[in-house]
């Protein structure tokens, strides 16, 4: 019975432990210790309350006093205040994770629900007593987490409609609990998404309103003559740089925006052997003649997606690769064969990226080195419109650099964009408008 006590008592101080450990785990994972006590929070909650309620039942039953037995009297008194803390302790867990604002699942190994909170009745549609015992994904059929919870190992949903309120948007994750049990959590992202598409229509607004009177105003930038003013020369020169930079992040942006609301691309033979050929001009012409070019394609295979986009991506990273590659090193682009689908990679010799920057390099605007990047004339926006594009693609982007040696940028194409070539004159470059 001591070592029942000594248990029951040390339980709390284990749920301290594990909050701490959580929030050290988020601040490692990324600096957010919030989501690590969370989610250990959570799991430890469930956990308490088994055994609270098995701790409790045995130190009542087992502390009933013994009428012939007087002088023990006080120390089974002991026990009855030690079993009421115990079940006061367990009635605070309980409220507390039945009050979280995410929804929590209890499932075991079959998919049964075991338990639920009151944010799961009202984003997944729980409902109790009813719903206590059924099959989770049997009463989620009709919901985009159907086929989620068929996966053995379902990886995080973002942004899906909630089950039980179409309006509304949610993150779905499953963790591991306990001996083959699993943990749904459910977290409500509607006022993140709403946020997130006013800053997409805010931008889109933007640009477009920006789009004319950038074009009037290079338009007559290249109608001053700097011979006419020679003093003026060098200014205009500038000028007309700067405003062409300008007009250009302004059609990124607006490239940007039209990629993040489309959910689907037209399903169109993406040629890649003319493709490659015309990747290959637009660098030599952006090198002039600086670097050694090289492109190398055994895959002989064609893709399938839409022509203009592709080729919006895949030029990006050749043209990175060119702007920030010194006179005289090499530039090598590959379409090959691998047995996952198939890859295009860009290879260069330039400075190379530090590892800390490899996980921020497809944000807009992010820089490595700002000088060096508004030097070379880009617009800071490439590698998001990469990013965007492959997603489209069911595609994947993988970039794998050393600082003082180059880099290489991957793009990873899955078999179901991937179709047998067909002949064609792969000296005519491909039409991408």
């Amino acid at each position: 019975m001591n070592r029942l006590l000594d248990s029951a008592w040390k339980l709390p101080f284990a749920l301290v432990v594990g909050l701490l450990a959580g929030g050290l785990a988020g601040w490692l994972a990324g600096g957010h210790v919030a989501t690590g006590v969370a989610l250990v929070a959570v799991a430890e909650i469930v956990l308490l309350l088994t055994h609270l309620r098995h701790i409790a039942k045995t130190m009542i039953n087992s502390s009933t006093p013994d009428k012939n037995n007087d002088p023990d009297q006080p120390r089974h008194d002991r026990f009855m205040m030690r079993s009421r803390r115990l079940a006061a302790n367990l009635h605070d867990l309980r409220r507390a994770a039945g009050n979280l604002p995410d929804a929590i699942v209890l499932l075991d190994q079959d998919q049964h629900v075991r338990w639920f909170n009151h944010a799961a009745e009202s984003l997944l549609g729980l409902r109790r007593p009813q719903d206590r015992g059924i099959v989770l994904r049997d009463k989620l059929h009709n919901s985009e987490l159907a086929g989620w919870l068929e996966e053995p190992s379902p990886e995080p949903l973002n942004d899906v409609s909630a089950p039980g309120q179409p309006s509304r948007h949610i993150n779905v994750t499953m963790l591991p609990f306990g001996q083959r049990q699993r943990l749904l959590l459910a977290r409500d992202i509607s006022h993140m998404s709403r946020l997130e598409q006013i800053r997409r229509d805010f931008v889109a607004n933007v640009s477009h309103e920006l789009r004319t009177p950038l074009t009037v105003i290079h338009g007559y930038l290249e109608l001053l003559d700097p011979e006419d003013v020679p003093h003026l020369a060098p200014v205009l020169g500038e000028m007309r740089a700067q405003s062409k930079r300008m007009g250009q992040i302004v059609e990124d942006l607006l490239t940007l925006s039209r990629l993040e609301t489309q959910d689907h691309v037209s399903e169109e033979r993406v040629q890649m052997a003319p493709l490659l050929a015309t990747l290959r001009k637009e660098a030599e012409a952006l090198s002039q003649g600086r670097h050694t070019i090289t492109v190398e394609s055994t895959a002989e295979l064609d893709l399938l997606g839409s022509p203009k986009d592709l080729h919006s991506a895949l030029s990006n990273l050749v043209s990175n690769a060119v702007r920030y590659t010194p006179t005289g090193g090499r530039i090598t682009v590959r379409w090959e064969r691998t047995a996952e689908g198939a890859n295009y990679s860009v290879t260069d010799t330039g400075y190379g990226i530090p590892a800390d920057h490899l996980s921020r390099l497809t944000e807009r605007f992010y820089r490595v080195s700002s000088s060096r990047s508004r030097d070379s004339g880009g617009t800071g926006l490439g590698l998001s419109i990469v990013k965007h594009v492959l997603g489209l693609h069911q595609a994947r982007l993988d970039i794998r650099s050393t600082p003082g040696q180059g880099s290489t940028f991957t793009c990873c194409f899955g078999p179901e964009r991937l179709l047998t070539p067909e002949v064609h004159d792969v000296s005519k470059p491909l039409d991408v408008h």
